[in-house]
């Protein structure tokens, strides 16, 4: 193909790109610098988007097109996710480091330029390359096509509510003191409501998000965990929520006192205040779901329910409620919960699972074991260094983007597109582990031929204790047709899979000691990577990669890369 041709056919597929009339380009610029910011009575600098902690918010309507300028001007690299954006053949957009692009070096920049495309609800922005996601992320709002209602009545207001975690310590030495001895990384010092830890925390009262609401009025909020290692409950005091939608799908409303929420993913509820003016406030709290035998942030973070009233009050004198959360290990709660998620599926808003399969996979998902460098001491069992695995393969990123590699025929020696379909050995995967943990260290990527109907099962495993791990895919949306506990068994299993209303999003929790079944369609092509967004164990490898290939119509394969993509 000559260069007239080429020229002819990246014409083709830009305009296919391209926003429809109705829909508008909206422009942010994130300046990366240093900021002094101070918590719990401890000051230090460290890495922000234009000087805010959290990060600013972004607001787009569905079939926009978002320029997000992203400007470097501290010494680490940098890359930025917008997390749950499906990127539809914008994959040079999707940000993770050395997977769809080389991170921003000091003193460059990167234009993020994409569409969303058939999308509205709550997402978010983080950094996604090492740990600076703990000060790096934001909200990312989507709301309808101009004119087109939500599925339930209009809310007075809306409010985001993002959930962090606050370090006294540089996190960035954190995790590098992690990988050099192989252990596992400091816990956090705090959770944070909106950047702030709240009352509970020594020397943090005045660092208190409050939500100030009037009676009688139904509040939109934008729930969003972008805690770096926790799962959390959340819960108002005296107050219920109304779940209508996760990870920006709708769903079957369902009310509840309390919810469970892991790292990457949101849920939109709606809180109707009381009637009258309560005489009182309520806390709104949050502490960890734990699961794993590793040590954790053990505290709670609280902000402030207030209610506005027409006289002038002392509201120090009113009395306070407390939520009554769940125990640290309530299984049986979170189960529960996530059995009534259920997708709206109406005819509007359908729920589109893959009712024939192409390609079905079964995914180990589970901490093992890597030797000690020579030389080193390393703090895992035996003087091993922890490092996690799906399906005993330890995803070793590579030092040039994988996507770039890809698209310009040059993998040799990059990775290897021969990811196995299943583990290599089989053992009681919950029951007594093998006696060697050892992983395999390399990086292969799953090949899908555009539009490959995929049901990934994903199967906890026992090897360095149970726990729950929440998976995060790039690229997709995906439906939770089945999850359970124990081994999952191909014979039985699949025949209480829900295939007409299950729930749809971009983060699951595999169940700790248990199995979660996914299905979705490589409809995207590209490189979409997919990660446990557990910060701790994406350190240490629980993570691997999609290879989507192209289709055969011009608006089924991916464009060229942008002429300021980073160079590594």
């Amino acid at each position: 193909m000559g260069a007239i041709e080429i020229f002819l056919v990246s014409l083709m597929i830009a305009s296919c790109l391209l926003p429809s009339a109705s829909s508008a380009t909206r422009h942010y610029k994130f300046e990366i610098k240093m900021q002094n910011v101070t918590r719990l009575c401890h000051t230090k600098s460290m890495v922000t988007v234009n000087g805010q902690f959290p990060g600013p918010r972004i607001v787009a309507r569905e079939g926009d097109r978002l320029e997000i300028e992203v400007v470097n001007h501290v010494h680490n690299n940098i890359s930025i996710h917008w997390h749950g954006i499906r990127q539809v053949r914008s994959g040079w957009a999707d940000g993770p480091a050395y997977v769809t692009q080389c991170p921003i070096q000091t003193g460059q920049k990167y234009l993020y330029n994409f569409t969303i495309i058939g999308q509205r609800g709550t997402f978010w922005w983080h950094a996604h390359i090492s740990w600076l996601r703990s000060t790096l992320y934001g909200p990312i709002i989507i709301l309808p096509k101009k004119n087109t209602p939500y599925p339930f009545a209009k809310p007075y207001k809306e409010v985001p509510i993002i959930f962090g975690e606050w370090f006294n310590a540089d996190t960035e030495a954190i995790i590098s003191q992690a990988l050099q001895t192989g252990g596992g990384p400091n816990v956090s010092d705090a959770y944070t409501i909106n950047g702030l830890p709240g009352p509970l925390y020594n020397c943090s009262t005045k660092d208190t998000f409050k939500l100030k609401v009037k009676p009688g009025k139904t509040y939109l909020l934008r729930l969003i965990n972008a805690a770096l290692n926790d799962e959390l409950f959340f819960s108002i005091a005296n107050h219920t929520l109304q779940i209508i939608d996760a990870d920006g799908v709708y769903v079957k409303p369902f009310e509840t006192d309390t919810l469970i929420i892991t790292p990457g993913q949101t849920h939109n509820v709606l809180l109707k205040t009381k009637p009258n003016f309560p005489n009182a406030t309520f806390y709104m709290t949050a502490r960890p779901y734990v699961t794993g035998p590793g040590t954790f942030d053990n505290s709670t973070v609280a902000g402030i329910l207030e209610y506005e009233s027409k006289t002038k009050l002392h509201f120090k004198n009113l009395p306070l409620f407390k939520p009554l959360l769940p125990a640290l290990n309530d299984t049986n709660f979170v189960t529960n919960f996530t059995s009534r998620l259920r997708s709206l599926a109406s005819p509007q808003f359908p729920a589109n699972v893959p009712q024939n399969v192409d390609k079905r996979l079964f995914f180990t998902v589970g901490l093992g074991t890597s030797p000690c460098d020579q030389n080193k001491t390393c703090q895992g069992p035996n003087g091993t260094k922890f490092s996690a695995s799906v399906n005993n393969v330890s995803f070793i990123l590579p030092t040039t983007a994988l996507l770039q590699s890809h698209f310009f025929g040059q993998s040799k020696g990059v990775y290897k597109p021969d990811f196995p379909y299943s583990p290599l050995n089989w053992f009681n995967y919950t029951g007594n582990p093998p006696n060697n943990t050892l992983v395999h260290n390399d990086t292969k990527l799953m090949v899908l031929p555009f539009n490959t109907s995929v049901e990934l099962v994903m199967q906890d495993t026992s090897i360095l204790g149970l726990e729950s791990h929440p998976l995060h895919l790039h690229g997709f949306n995906f439906f939770v047709v089945g999850q359970g506990f124990g081994n999952f068994d191909p014979n039985k299993d699949p025949s209480n899979f829900n295939l007409v209303d299950p729930i749809e999003r971009n983060t699951v929790g595999v169940p700790s000691g248990g199995w979660v079944a996914i299905r979705f369609l490589a409809d995207n092509p590209g490189v979409w990577f997919m990660h446990c967004h557990l910060e701790v164990h994406t350190s240490w490898g629980l993570k691997m990669a999609w290879l989507v290939q192209d289709g055969k119509l011009p608006n089924q394969k991916l464009p060229p890369p942008p002429m300021d993509l980073p160079k590594c």
